[in-house]
Order: structure tokens, then C-alpha cells, then sequence
């Protein structure tokens, strides 16, 4: 036992090789004199820094300097050192490898390997993409003064201030006037999404990290606090209440998606120059680029080097397309047609239900063909030379029609106040009530809805055929490759494929181009019979969002609001399966389908297209499986370029 109170030359401190905080080299930490144990962190009195130690203690520091150099090389990483002086005397209590930051994580790193202690192998080992993550959002600057009025489920990172909006449309309206806003619902359906990409952020009180809000706002980029059951919203009276406070349509609020905190009023926010290196608009070697860039694009470039899984992205437009490549992917791994017929355009899916024959919905399935064809043009344009892989239509149809009880609702006043019900109402009403399905998620969508309405998969097919010839002739290098969802028998798989190379030859009627056909293993059925679907498929993608819900019998967008925050207290789950990837149950039959497939072909390409392609841990999983390639919304890109290194690493 040491003791630093005894007198004016004893003390106690707790030293770091470098600072944790920033990764700046030279010793950091703190020194007390005349103390104790915790002391030091203990607050009991102000502590000096180690510089001014050096003038009361000159040479116990110079003694603490050498012994921090011999254990760091020792340990050739961040030491974090008790020490206390007795009498004039240095003893050290104990070392240990220290805590750092994300930008320490990286700037420690690329410097241990300058000073050759580490290899870059080393020290992409060192980094993560859990820490990338960090470094690309901004941040509140928190010494401001806040308002914390509530606290969610941390959905989507970044920092949002915005005057708070509760219907989408006026969100985009206010957004074209140059106003910064925040969408509060309870939560979001994709009626939504126009205001959602308006939209600086999104607050909801309902939904967890998978949630409609949630899953959208990661793939777009946008801040969103899910799930804040502490808020209640009110969007008749445009307003939410928390407890006491009532907060107003107009009134600005910051949300912090990193944290899950919502703020009253304005909070200043820091930018993120990774986020500007990653987007391109900043060059590690510029002279404004600052250490932790420089860092980053080392250990990002040499994992881009090393790695075996290729990294695509899953993007429904031409903006995303473009920034996807921008931060490194590789390709479109989904490409969602659905997402092409929402908002202004949902109607056409409406006509097309509503249709009275087959020459009417005929005639408005024409009408889409144009515009799917510059849908198209623009995707492929933007990833010229790299797969883009499309796939068709898989609306659940209750998300393009009106609600079947606000339909009864609205019906049965009209008639209780003998008011007149249009034909088209009607013609809505009956429709809405055909096709109403207790489980619509369970029922007419993906490759049943191209077998019951065939028209509508080879119009996508022309449109994407004519858009490959299109930007062909243009000059660009389209690779097309079509995905059939919902797969889940052999005859569903070989009717429709030959139903689309018969469209495919005849659109291209003697011109050259190669499109791949291939699809979804989204039910445990096809998984678990992939040989027989092997034989009429090209390439496989694993939709691990769908084969999750099938799998566990869990409804990704009720389970996180109901008893999975539960489940996950008590620890029956050790961590929510649409989040990282459930290995031991959906994972095996991944495996399953894998080993299926490849012993039907040694090479058959199998990539992953679930929310699961940017999760780290399941990344780990993906590589060891030896899959093709994982694809994830464009801003977790860089994260899976990152950890796909690393996995790269940890199996050699």
C-alpha cells in the first residue's frame, strides 16, 4: 500500500500515452497533490495537468514520461496509467489499454502504424464502422444552453432543427419556401414520404429502429427520433404535449438522432468534415482536411483493398444512385420499383386495381411505362458500369389504397345524411373491400400480384429493357439485372421468368443485352428449397427484413412499439433481429440457401439486400458465408466498406 496524502511532495494522478478525447500525441491526464485513491476523479478539489506537474514534480514527471513511453510500447497502444508519488517516490498502480473516442480510435491508429508498432491490418482491427457511423453525423454542440423536453428510441443519427410540422404536404411547402422543418406524426406511412424528404428530420411517438420512419429516414440520411412515448400527438389540433407543455405547429425543436433526445428551441449544430471527405466535396489531401479525415481515408482505403465482399446500395432514385457511388458502392443491390409509384403518382396503381376490364387496366399500365422508363435511364446513368438490380413491383396494395374504415366511415354518413356518393366512390369503396386482406403483408404483393396482374411486371420489363438501350446508345454501361420478390415455390419462379424473357427478346427484338434474372429469398420456403429455385434463377439476394418477420412471426413495424422493448429488458432477446442479423435462426437458413445454391453451382452469386448489408456484426456473418456482395441504404455504405475489411481480417 502507497499512499500520495502523506505530504507536499505525494500525490496521485491518472495518466493517457496520448489524449483519448482527440488522438493528439503527448501525455494527457491529471495530477493531485496530497490525495488518495479516486481522489482525483472524485472532484473534491481542481486538479493540475501533468505539464504543471512537471514544474512542482520535475523529476517524478520525467520518470512518469519514460515509464508511459516503455508501456506503451509495450502495449503498443493507448495506456491509461494510476500512478500516486509517495515521499518523492513514483510508484505506478496499475495500466491498462484506454478508452478513446471514435476520432482518437482513428488518429491513434494511422499513427501507431507511422511509428511501426501496427500494420494497417492492425489497425483497421483498431477502428469500426460503429465509429465511422459517429464520426459522419452532426452534432449538437451540447455546452449551449438545451432544453431537453422528452427522450426516444435513437432511430436515425444526425442533428436536426427545424419549426415542427404535422402533415407532409405542408412540410414540402414550407421546405420549397427555403424553411427547415421537422415531420412529427405518430408515426409515418409511406403517404409520408414526400414530407419525409422535405423534411430536416422526423419525430414520431410510435415506432422503434425499424419502423417505417426509422427504416425510410436511415436510407435517406435524415435524423429521426422514433418511438417517444412521452409525446403526445394531437394532429387535429397541430400541436404535441409533454405532460404540462404544449409545443405548436411553427415552434423550432432540435432532435438528436444519435441520442434520442428531443430539445426545445434552436441548439447550433457542428458539421461533419468525414461526412464532406465521404461525399467528396473534401479531399484528404487539401490542406483544410483535418487529422481524423486524413486518418479515415487511410484505414477506409486500405479495407477497399483487402476486402472480398462487395458493397452495393439499396436506392430508388437517381439522386441516391449518384450519392451512393459517390461514397463507395459498388452497384444498386435494390433497386424498389415500388417506391417509384407513391405520392403524386400512387394513382396509377389505384386506376389500375379499379380498372372495370382488362383493356382499361391495360391502358393505364401504358401510361406508367414512360415514366419507369426515365426512372430507369436516370438509375442507370448514374451506376454506369455497375449492377443495378431491380426489382418489381412488391406493393402491399393497402399501402395504395384508401383505409377500409375510414372508406366505411365516410360511406355510412354519406348515406345517414342522404348525401350524394359518386360513381368513383363507389366503384373505391368496392374495390377497397374486395381487396382488403387481414394480413396484407402476408397476401397479394411481390410475385403474386405479376401473376395475377401479368401486364404490370412486363411493362417494368419494357421499361427497363428500353432504358438499358437508351443509356447504352447514350454512351454510359447499363447492367441490368431484374430480382422477382416473394418467391416461394419453382412453378411461381420458372412461370414468370419465362413469361419475361419472352418480353425481354421481343422488346429488344434482335439488339444485344444482357440482364441477368434472378430473386428474393425472402420466406423460409424458399430458403429451405433453394436447389429447385436455383435452377431457374441466376442470382439470389436474401430480403432478410421479410425472411426475419417470417421467420419469428414478428411484425417488424408492431413488435418494437409493443412487447419487444420487453423482451429485450428481460433479456429473452439478446438483441432486436431486424436490427443484427438472428444467425442462429434466420442466419441458418441463409445457410441453408447458400449451401443449396452452391452445390448446384460453385459459383452462383448469392449478396444480401436487407436492412441487415449495413449492420456490422451481421457483415461478419455475411463474409464468413463467402456471400457476393451485401447492399444497405447509401449513407451505411462506407460502414460496410469499413467492416467488411475488418471481417476480411479477422478470418485470415
Amino acid at each position: 500500500m502507497v499512499f500520495g496524502n502523506l505530504s507536499d511532495d505525494s500525490g496521485t494522478g491518472v495518466a493517457f500515452t496520448r489524449n483519448p478525447a482527440t488522438g493528439e500525441t503527448g501525455s494527457y491526464g491529471d495530477y493531485l497533490d496530497r490525495a488518495q485513491g479516486e481522489d482525483v476523479v472524485a472532484g473534491i478539489r481542481n486538479t493540475m495537468s501533468l505539464a504543471d506537474m512537471s514544474k512542482k514534480e520535475p523529476v517524478v514527471h520525467a520518470e512518469l514520461e519514460r515509464l508511459m513511453k516503455t508501456l506503451e510500447d509495450h502495449y503498443r497502444d493507448l495506456c491509461d496509467i494510476e500512478f500516486t508519488v509517495e515521499r518523492g517516490k513514483l510508484w505506478i498502480l496499475q495500466t491498462r489499454v484506454g478508452k478513446r473516442t471514435a476520432e482518437a480510435a482513428f488518429r491513434i491508429a494511422t499513427q501507431l502504424v507511422d511509428e511501426g508498432k501496427i500494420s494497417m491490418d492492425e489497425a483497421l482491427m483498431r477502428t469500426s464502422g460503429d465509429q465511422l457511423a459517429q464520426l459522419m453525423f452532426p452534432q449538437f454542440d451540447l455546452t449551449a444552453n438545451r432544453n431537453l423536453i422528452a427522450t426516444g428510441i435513437a432511430a436515425s443519427p444526425g442533428a436536426a432543427v427545424g419549426e415542427i410540422v404535422f402533415n407532409s404536404k405542408r412540410a414540402f411547402d414550407l421546405a420549397k419556401t427555403g424553411r427547415k422543418v421537422i415531420l412529427v406524426r405518430r408515426e409515418t406511412s409511406p403517404d409520408d414520404l414526400v414530407g419525409m424528404v422535405a423534411a430536416e428530420g422526423i419525430l414520431t411517438s410510435r415506432g422503434g429502429k425499424t419502423s417505417h420512419a426509422a427504416v425510410v429516414a436511415r436510407g435517406m440520411g435524415k435524423t429521426a427520433v422514433c418511438g417517444t412515448e412521452s409525446i403526445s400527438v394531437d394532429e387535429k389540433l397541430l400541436q404535441f404535449s409533454v405532460g404540462d407543455l404544449i409545443v405548436r405547429e411553427g415552434e423550432v425543436v432540435s432532435i438528436d438522432g444519435t441520442t434520442g433526445c428531443v430539445y426545445l428551441g434552436e441548439l447550433p449544430v457542428t458539421q461533419s468534415p468525414v461526412t464532406s471527405y465521404l461525399e467528396g466535396s473534401l479531399l484528404a489531401t487539401a490542406k483544410d482536411a483535418t487529422p481524423v479525415v486524413k486518418a479515415v481515408d487511410r484505414i477506409l482505403q486500405h479495407a477497399d483493398e483487402i476486402r472480398k465482399l462487395y458493397v452495393r446500395a439499396n436506392a430508388d432514385t437517381p439522386e441516391d444512385a449518384q450519392r451512393a457511388k459517390t461514397l463507395g458502392a459498388q452497384g444498386i443491390g435494390l433497386c424498389r420499383t415500388e417506391h417509384m409509384f407513391l405520392g403524386e403518382r400512387r394513382n396509377y396503381v389505384e386506376r389500375v386495381v379499379l380498372a372495370e376490364n382488362e383493356a382499361e387496366q391495360n391502358a393505364v399500365i401504358a401510361e406508367m411505362l414512360p415514366l419507369q422508363q426515365a426512372d430507369f435511364v436516370g438509375i442507370l446513368k448514374a451506376m454506369s458500369g455497375y449492377p443495378v438490380t431491380v426489382r418489381l413491383l412488391d406493393p402491399p396494395l393497402h399501402e395504395f389504397l384508401p383505409d377500409l374504415a375510414t372508406l366505411s366511415a365516410e360511406m355510412a354518413t354519406a348515406e345517414a345524411l342522404n348525401s350524394t356518393i359518386t360513381p368513383r366512390d363507389k366503384a373505391i369503396f368496392a374495390a377497397v373491400k374486395r381487396l382488403h386482406e387481414a394480413n396484407p403483408m402476408l397476401g397479394l404483393r411481390g410475385v403474386r400480384l405479376g401473376i395475377l396482374i401479368p401486364e404490370l411486371f412486363k411493362m417494368q420489363v419494357r421499361a427497363l429493357v428500353l432504358a438499358s438501350l437508351e443509356v447504352k446508345k447514350a454512351g454510359f454501361e447499363p447492367k441490368p439485372e431484374l430480382m422477382i420478390p416473394l418467391v416461394a415455390t419453382q412453378r411461381e419462379l420458372l412461370y414468370l421468368r419465362e413469361t419475361l424473357e419472352e418480353e425481354i427478346k421481343k422488346t429488344l427484338n434482335g439488339a444485344q443485352l444482357e440482364m441477368p434474372i434472378g430473386t428474393m429469398i425472402e420466406t423460409p420456403r424458399a430458403a429451405i428449397t433453394a436447389t429447385r429455385l436455383a435452377d431457374y434463377a441466376d442470382f439470389f439476394s436474401f430480403g432478410t427484413n421479410d425472411l426475419t418477420q417470417l421467420t419469428w412471426a414478428f411484425s417488424r413495424d408492431d413488435v418494437e412499439s409493443t412487447f419487444l422493448p420487453r423482451y429485450l429488458d428481460l433479456e429473452l432477446l439478446p438483441f432486436n433481429p431486424f436490427e443484427s442479423l438472428d444467425q442462429d435462426g434466420v442466419g441458418l437458413l441463409v445457410k441453408i440457401a447458400r449451401d443449396q445454391a452452391r452445390a448446384y453451382r460453385k459459383d452462383f452469386k448469392l449478396g444480401v439486400c436487407g436492412e441487415h448489408g449495413g449492420d456490422p456484426r451481421s457483415i461478419h456473418f455475411f463474409h464468413n458465408l463467402n456471400l457476393d456482395y451485401v447492399s444497405c441504404s447509401p449513407f451505411r455504405v462506407p460502414v460496410a466498406r469499413l467492416e467488411s475489411g475488418r471481417a476480411k481480417v479477422m478470418k485470415s
